[in-house]
């Protein structure tokens, strides 16, 4: 079964081509997901990687330079639920203490 790794610091120029390539080094990979802005499109420094070797990864890669930066490999988290979005002027009248009328 595939192990979802979390990789931060990444060099924001970094490819998923490259990323998987540095990874392969220590197994097979099956994706690789860079995080980027929604406004701009440019990547966020962090990546997710799935790959057959999660420990090894973790244990060889976390702390090696790619591209000039020191990344850090960990198993990937669930993401959080974080209550907020379009549900009416909740988030309004969270943060500013009134209604927007």
């Amino acid at each position: 079964m595939a192990t979802k790794l979390y990789v931060g610091n990444l060099p924001f120029n970094a490819t998923e081509e490259q990323i998987s390539e540095f990874f392969s080094q220590v197994g097979e990979v099956s994706s690789v997901k860079i995080i980027t802005d929604r406004e701009t499109g440019r990547s966020r420094g962090f990546c997710f990687v799935e790959m057959e070797n999660g420990d090894t990864a973790i244990s060889e890669l976390s702390g090696k330079e790619l591209g000039g930066r020191k990344i850090t490999v960990s198993e990937a988290r669930e993401k959080e639920h974080r209550p907020g979005g379009h549900r009416g002027n909740n988030g309004f009248r969270k943060r500013f203490g009134g209604s927007r009328s």
